[in-house]
């Protein structure tokens, strides 16, 4: 058995990306074991036995609380990163299990990476920052820095933790933060489990922050990083071999626009972007590509909205009455009927997008699933502050005035239940 182990979270879909990754990894680390973690359902019609991985866990086998609710109050992509830190408590308490590494599906191995395991020998968790060194004009500064300031310092497409008590710890309190607060919210400081990471070094002991060049590299640091070719035609960055690039925004066309404008002309840089499109080009042709996601729909086949999810995580009355909403006899039916009373603003083109804002503008903990009802304690105390104490019994009251005017009694009662 295997003392390494690594996955990757992907839906079927994502798959044939996640082939070139674990392909890669066979070829540097056949000693290696591989999982994946499947932000989708199994299929009876689809198989994965010849994939070049090990063992497949969907979101059932992670021990994710009411996991049907949850997973419907996220995007295919916030789900993705959702079940991560639930993937790495799983593997990091497997039996003789002793270090855990996480990559994204859209990244590849170019060599080996023993050094990453090495740093674990001395270190719980290892970070690769998405810079490493400044900047040095304006308009990186702005692309790249404060990118990274929105997005999070450290790139979560990398995350290695050793199976030591730290690093369990770590796991857990990264389950906990991610599932209330794995969403694409950077208004509110989120951005799905990324920015949960700036938060480690303050917060755990033995964490390593890995500031080797050949790690990590993408359009985000090509800027302070020489990608090269060497005699032998393999990858170098700075003089040592490229160990895993990461290809993130490939599909949309923005890796190639980000990479023009910080790699400039090097023949390096455009040679490995050709290589991965040609890759990329022929993965089309796989019919998983053409997969739809299972919790994309509801049991009937319907599609499931944007708005249908956010009005889900927020209501946790409607969490309570509909455990599983993906069945349409019960939440749709509630959304076609109550919910058009409710939210018509929802049910109209033109205000629409306003009225989704204004519901996501209000940063609160979303799902509860079973973990729901109102915290007494908390309540009693300020009950007690504002009767001893006027003046917080004034900013109470304006405070609740305020609530009941911008979010109305729903909100209130939301308030009262966070």
């Amino acid at each position: 058995m295997s003392e390494i182990h690594v996955f990757t979270s992907a839906a079927l879909n994502y798959i044939p990306k996640v082939r070139m990754l674990f392909q890669s990894l066979r070829h540097h680390h056949p000693e290696w074991r591989l999982h994946l973690a499947l932000a989708d359902e199994l299929k009876p019609t689809i198989d994965l036995s010849t994939e070049p991985f090990d063992e497949v866990c969907t979101i059932a086998d992670l021990n994710i609380p009411d996991w049907r609710g949850w997973a419907f109050c996220h995007s295919i992509v916030e789900l993705a990163t959702a079940i991560k830190p639930f993937m790495l408590a799983r593997l990091l308490g497997l039996p003789g299990c002793k270090k855990v590494l996480y990559l994204d599906p859209d990244t590849v191995a170019f060599s080996r990476l023993d050094d990453i395991i090495e740093s674990l020998d001395r270190a719980s968790i290892v970070l690769t920052p998405h810079q490493t060194q400044p900047e040095q004009t304006l308009a990186a500064v702005m692309d790249n820095e404060i990118c990274s300031l929105k997005h999070g310092i450290y790139n979560l497409g990398f995350i290695a933790v050793a199976a030591t008590e730290i690093g369990r710890s770590f796991a857990r309190w990264w389950s906990e933060r991610v599932y209330h607060f794995c969403r694409a919210d950077i208004p509110n400081g989120l951005f799905t489990d990324q920015r949960w990471i700036d938060l480690v070094p303050a917060l755990f002991d033995q964490v390593a922050i890995l500031r080797s060049s050949r790690h990590n590299v993408a359009t985000w640091n090509l800027t302070t990083r020489k990608l090269g070719i060497s005699d032998s035609a393999s990858y170098i960055v700075d003089g040592e071999p490229l160990g895993f690039y990461h290809f993130t925004g490939f599909d949309s066309g923005a890796h190639r626009i980000m990479a023009a404008k910080n790699g400039g002309n090097n023949p390096a840089v455009q040679q490995l972007i050709n290589w991965y499109t040609r890759q990329t080009e022929d993965l089309v042709h796989d019919s998983l590509t053409r997969e739809p996601w299972a919790y994309g729909i509801f049991s009937d086949g319907t599609p499931i909205s944007k708005a249908q999810r956010l009005v889900y995580r927020e209501r946790v009355d409607l969490q309570k009455t509909f455990p599983d909403p993906f069945d349409a006899t019960t939440f749709l039916t509630w959304w076609n009927q109550q919910g058009r009373v409710e939210f018509p603003e929802l049910f109209t083109d033109e205000p629409h997008d306003d009225a989704l804002a204004k519901i996501a503008s209000v940063l609160t903990p979303g799902f509860r699933g079973s973990n729901t009802g109102i915290d007494w304690k908390k309540l009693r105390g300020i009950m007690q502050q504002s009767l001893t104490q006027p003046r917080t019994a004034l900013l109470v009251g304006k405070r609740g005035w305020k609530v009941l005017q911008q979010e109305g009694l729903n909100g209130l009662k939301r308030r009262l239940l966070e």
